[in-house]
């Protein structure tokens, strides 16, 4: 990682510790992953060779930057949705200090409507952290668009668990998928089906 990026991530992890702490609005709030989040997803996508990654809840682009610059050394891009233009520019500010902005695409929007349109089996991980009543619905659009031995990725497992006990257990009751909860950051659900 260069010294640039570098200084970049810890702006925004200061960025967004400060913002949150001040502001009471969530539409407001940048509810950016940990910085072990961040390190554990790098090491995902280049363990798994994940080259097309969709990010679903970009903020200010704090978690887009870690995900760009693992795929960045693998060849390969992200795709990441947003619905508040207001992040939507800021993360795009961020995307063109970062030097990544060529293996990033941003999509501007509501996830759903994202999910319904691609095709099958176009991504090789999937990085959901949004609102979290919607990850139900999503699930059979997520399925689709995830490869064979893809990965889906979920933040907050631990931190909202009471929010995610619904989606959780629809995931984990799928005998075709493989799944686990990752003690980093705010907690990560992993599934998998290589079925």
């Amino acid at each position: 990682m260069t010294e640039t990026l570098q200084k970049l991530l810890t702006e925004l992890e200061h960025f967004g510790q400060q913002n949150d702490a001040a502001v009471s609005e969530r539409p407001r709030k940048m509810l950016n992953i940990t910085h072990d989040t961040g390190e554990f997803l790098s090491v995902l996508i280049q363990a798994t060779n994940a080259q097309r990654v969709l990010e679903i809840g970009t903020s200010n682009g704090y978690s887009t930057l870690w995900l760009a610059q693992a795929v960045q050394r693998i060849g390969g891009r992200v795709t990441t949705v947003e619905l508040s233009e207001f992040k939507l520019e800021m993360a795009a500010k961020n995307f063109a200090r970062s030097g990544l902005s060529e293996v990033i695409t941003q999509h501007r929007g509501e996830a759903g409507g994202l999910l319904e349109s691609l095709d099958d089996a176009c991504f090789d991980l999937l990085f959901l952290d949004s609102k979290r009543s919607d990850y139900v619905q999503w699930w059979p659009s997520m399925q689709r668009v995830l490869r064979k031995c893809g990965l889906l990725v979920v933040d907050n497992a631990t931190s909202h668990a009471d929010e995610m006990a619904d989606f959780m257990a629809l995931v984990s009751a799928d005998p075709d998928f493989t799944t686990c909860t990752v003690p980093v950051g705010n907690g990560e659900f992993l599934a998998t089906r290589c079925g």
